[in-house]
């Protein structure tokens, strides 16, 4: 097939472009790699380089092409839409998928119709929860786009309910959840890991990755933390990824905080500890987001305790034991303690991406044949 996607750049805290990260590469790659033509438009809200962009791998090419915002001017050379045409003329797309938030969905109707292209929106997330959404009249917009898609994907089925309860959609809603890169997350020596991140060797490691964020609730596991540490005086809390600015990670001598790690270190990262913790808040961003770390966990064999969110009751439905309730420090202690004495690993299957972008491509099988 013949694909055209459309993105933003900067997402989950990754540059799509220079860490070649998550859901929005993986997947155009992957369908690259089983023979699929894919061409991508990348927009940076920040300023960043432009033009052509050749990515390779397992014997697929992507090739996306880089432009800043600004370029949805009308105007220019090489604005947003001149872009789109040439792509039109030279790759005739059989299917546009539009990822990432609100505004590309908008703008994909509008692309689709100018190709003459069935329409997929993607949601990697619950997009109208996003600060984007705040514009006026962007949820009417995104809302309404949605109900002209000739198709949805979305990251979890408590998201697809809530897109059949809330918008006015009524083409077919494909759940295709977030997976792992292959060959990259598998469990490795604890000791080896520790080691390699400067981390205690003997103690009990409680770890977080992701984003350190009041949003997610991280306070309640920095209170609950407090408490077990004077259970427990082997035990450290060790944390990774983008924190809020301004965040305290109260000076506690057994708190670490390993800043932002490299895609490659993450395996590493989760290896090295007895316990990972998923926080979050009953929030509508919350309750449908499929937290990446989830699955990275699981492949790496590390014991998890989750916030009880509509998406975690989903997946974690046969492991009540492994959740507590969010936003409350008493049940997240009661989780550390259940866990910390008698270890439970997730027995559940984690996929892979090729298998997701199986998956995704019946789907645009599917929806273009229908078109």
């Amino acid at each position: 097939m013949r694909i055209l996607v459309l993105s933003k750049r900067q997402y989950t805290n990754r540059d799509l472009i220079n860490d070649r990260f998550g859901r929005l590469w993986e997947l155009p790659m992957a369908l690259a790699s089983s023979g699929d033509n894919i061409t991508g438009v990348c927009l940076s809200y920040r300023r960043r380089d432009e033009g052509s962009h050749v990515d390779a791998q397992g014997g697929g090419r992507v090739t996306w092409h880089k432009l800043n915002i600004h370029r949805l001017l009308p105007w220019g050379a090489r604005n947003y839409w001149r872009t789109i045409d040439e792509i039109g003329r030279d790759v005739r797309p059989d299917v546009v998928w539009a990822c990432s938030d609100s505004l590309h969905a908008v703008l994909a109707v509008n692309i689709a119709k100018r190709l003459g292209s069935p329409l997929v929106i993607d949601l990697y997330d619950n997009f109208e929860s996003f600060t984007l959404t705040r514009l006026p009249g962007m949820t009417t917009a995104f809302r309404r786009s949605l109900s002209q898609a000739d198709g949805i994907t979305c990251v979890s089925h408590p998201l697809a309910e809530y897109l059949r309860d809330r918008s006015l959609c009524r083409c077919p809603i494909e759940v295709i959840e977030n997976a792992v890169p292959e060959g990259l997350f598998y469990p490795m020596d604890k000791s080896s890991c520790r080691r390699e991140l400067n981390l205690p060797a003997d103690g009990f490691l409680i770890g977080m990755a992701g984003a350190i964020s009041r949003s997610r609730g991280v306070n309640f596991l920095f209170r609950a933390f407090e408490q077990f540490s004077m259970e427990r005086p082997d035990a450290h809390l060790v944390l990774a990824g983008v924190r809020d600015k301004g965040l305290s990670l109260h000076q506690h001598p057994r708190i670490h905080y390993l800043g932002i790690l490299a895609p490659k270190v993450v395996p590493v990262f989760l290896s090295a500890l007895d316990m990972t913790v998923i926080c979050n808040r009953a929030s509508a961003f919350g309750n449908y987001c499929f937290p990446q770390k989830f699955y990275e966990a699981i492949a790496c064999g590390v014991p998890m305790i989750a916030a009880r969110t509509r998406v975690m009751r989903d997946v974690l439905k046969d492991y009540p034991g492994n959740m507590f309730d969010p936003e409350n420090t008493d049940s997240l202690l009661v989780a550390l303690r259940r866990q910390a004495a008698r270890p439970v690993k997730l027995q559940i299957q984690v996929q892979t991406w090729p298998a997701r972008a199986r998956q995704l491509k019946k789907f645009f099988e599917r929806v273009s044949g229908a078109r």
